[in-house]
């Protein structure tokens, strides 16, 4: 991805990419964002869901009481947190790889993947999974801009 898209996502979402500026020997992060400028949108909502679920769990609290859920405000020891440690491309498809997190950001991370294989790396249009050096999810025209 190009730094310029890269570094939107580390500004807009310092909490999920906290990790990029620790060592190799610490997470994945370091080497960055690597997949196509294609996936940006994919991630970007990803990650504004992921946002959102972390703030919701963190500052509400569901309170059980004479069998009523009422949402309170209040902060827990174990708040949760989700931390991307590595994110890149594999067999055409996106790997969002994380720390923390629960089922719901499990569930989220798991539904961009899966339709990153219906969505072209490079330019985001509708692509299929294509087979030449690498595997590649790529639309027609930029499969024959690449595989010429």
């Amino acid at each position: 991805m190009k730094q310029e898209l890269q570094n939107k996502l580390f500004e807009k979402y310092p909490n999920i990419f906290r990790q990029k500026d620790l060592s190799s020997q610490e997470t994945c992060m370091c080497w960055g964002i690597t997949c196509g400028d294609g996936w940006y949108t994919l991630i970007d909502t990803l990650c504004e869901a992921i946002q959102q679920r972390v703030q919701f769990i963190n500052g509400q609290k569901i309170k059980v009481k004479n069998n009523l859920k009422t949402l309170i405000p209040v902060k827990y020891q174990n708040d949760l947190i989700c931390e991307a440690t590595q994110v890149k491309s594999k067999f055409g498809g996106l790997r969002f790889y994380t720390e923390g997190g629960d089922d719901f950001t499990n569930g989220l991370i798991s539904m961009a993947e899966s339709m990153s294989y219906s969505m072209c790396e490079n330019c985001g249009n509708p692509g299929s999974i294509r087979k030449a050096s690498r595997i590649k999810t790529l639309c027609k025209d930029c499969s024959n801009k690449i595989y010429k």
